[in-house]
């Protein structure tokens, strides 16, 4: 008995020295900054996203609701080729997605991979983590189960997706029979673009999504970082969010939204744990020979934010938006390398 009681003592004291520093920045968080959610996009795709699921966090506090309300809209929408409906397909013109949520009070987290004709999923992501007890599904699998539960197949494939893969298949070679378009090839640069979504509701309770169509003109059944917990995404409930975008292998390497939110929790800020991260794939590289990009969001418990990349995209600074009870705003991050 005496034992047990000491055993009990010692468990006890440790969860509550590991716990009672967070407990006591949910409080000052809940009080002051929270709730907050953000993307990791900018201006123009930072509102479409953040205000509906703005609208649902302050309607109904569920952080889940509001992540996943957010990823649903870029998913949703033909104009966006990087994510959900209207994506850039795989090398033989197939749409593959994949997406992945997290929910920390409870540390649970589900994922979907090489994910065809379903829109959204990142809802077949939250599924998975509801109503089994698997994170992971992929393929012909994935499917079934996102139809079981009353998703419907689409055509994912656009027109000006189907398009962009015609032009990239008619530039592979000039040896083949595919003959170039007369005009201008538009998008030479590969995509590979993703968005995370990463909230903390008023009661400290942290969730994020990450959610894309992975790389264009992969090899089919690739998957990338974004449904790797841990790598595209990450959270904890007694430090905050982390996601990723870019160059998927090498945040998976680096098990990089983990790194960034580890980061956090040694002291570092989000911006810090950001370029932290960064810096890691740069050291791990010959930074001559850095040819990609990779990109990293966060947020911690007192509601601050940070974004870094590698490189500069499109000649800008990475950003990242979010909203809060003051409205929206636009956070510019730091390039590590010119």
């Amino acid at each position: 008995m005496k034992n047990m009681n000491r055993r009990h003592f010692l468990t006890t004291t440790m969860a509550l020295g590991a716990a009672a520093p967070s407990f006591m920045v949910k409080k000052s968080v809940a009080k002051n900054n929270m709730p907050i959610i953000l993307c990791s996009r900018g201006e123009m795709w930072g509102r479409k996203v953040l205000q509906p699921a703005w609208e649902v966090l302050e309607k109904t506090n569920n952080i889940l609701d509001a992540v996943e309300t957010g990823a649903n809209v870029v998913e949703l929408d033909p104009d966006d080729t990087s994510v959900g409906y209207g994506g850039l397909p795989n090398e033989n013109g197939v749409v593959q997605l994949d997406a992945c949520i997290m929910y920390g009070p409870t540390h649970t987290c589900g994922s979907v991979a090489c994910l065809e004709n379903i829109k959204t999923p990142s809802s077949v992501a939250r599924l998975v983590m509801e109503r089994t007890d698997h994170i992971h599904l992929v393929g012909e699998g994935a499917k079934r189960f996102a139809i079981m539960h009353g998703f419907v197949e689409e055509n994912l494939l656009t027109d000006k997706a189907r398009l962009e893969w015609l032009k990239w298949k008619e530039n592979l070679s000039d040896k083949d029979d595919w003959l170039a378009p007369v005009e201008d090839i538009e998008g030479k640069q590969r995509s590979s673009g993703t968005i995370n979504v990463l909230g903390i509701n008023a009661h400290g309770e942290v969730a994020g999504v990450t959610t894309t169509s992975g790389l264009a003109w992969k090899i089919p059944g690739r998957v990338g970082d974004s449904p790797i917990i841990g790598a595209g995404l990450y959270v904890d409930n007694h430090v905050g969010a982390a996601g990723a975008t870019g160059r998927g292998e090498e945040v998976i390497r680096t098990c990089g939204s983990f790194f960034v939110v580890e980061r956090m929790r040694a002291g570092l800020s989000p911006q810090q744990a950001c370029e932290a991260a960064c810096q890691r794939i740069i050291d791990i590289n010959d930074p001559s020979a850095i040819d990609f990009n990779v990109k990293f969001v966060a947020v911690n418990l007192q509601g601050e934010v940070g974004c870094a990349s590698i490189r500069e995209s499109g000649g800008a600074s990475p950003e990242l938006a979010y909203w809060t009870k003051s409205g929206f705003h636009v956070y510019q991050g730091k390039t590590l390398l010119n």
